[in-house]
C-alpha cells in the first residue's frame, strides 16, 4: 500500500478545518494536519500579492488519492487553489495499515 500525502492552502484555519473534517468523515483521507499561520507571496492576474492563509497535510492512500483532490477542490473557496501531492517513500508500517485502514 501506498501512502499519499496531499498539501493544500487555504483561505483560513477555519476552512481546512471545514473541509479536512469533511473528507476525513468521507474517509477520502485518513487525517489532516493543519498549519495555521502561513504569509504567501504570488503572482495572481498580472500582480503579485501577499496574503494570510492556513496550510494542511492530508494523509491518504493511493487509490483515494485523485478523488480527495478532487473532493478539495470542489469545497475550497479559491477559483485555483494549491493542492498537490507526493508519495510518502519511508513510513512506519503501522502508521500505513492505519492510513489504508481510515481510507476504505
Amino acid at each position: 500500500m501506498t501512502v499519499i500525502s496531499v498539501y493544500a492552502v487555504f483561505a483560513n484555519e477555519d476552512e481546512a478545518e471545514r473541509i479536512g473534517r469533511q473528507v476525513v468523515d468521507e474517509r477520502l483521507a485518513a487525517c489532516i494536519n493543519i498549519l495555521p499561520a502561513i504569509r504567501s507571496v504570488y503572482r495572481w492576474k498580472g500582480a503579485v500579492e501577499e496574503s494570510n492563509e492556513a496550510a494542511a497535510i492530508f494523509k491518504t492512500s493511493d487509490e483515494r488519492a485523485d478523488a480527495l483532490i478532487t473532493r478539495i477542490a470542489g469545497l475550497h473557496s479559491y477559483d485555483v487553489p494549491c493542492i498537490v501531492s507526493s508519495p510518502v517513500d519511508k513510513i512506519l508500517g503501522s502508521y500505513a495499515h492505519w492510513v489504508e485502514d481510515s481510507t476504505r
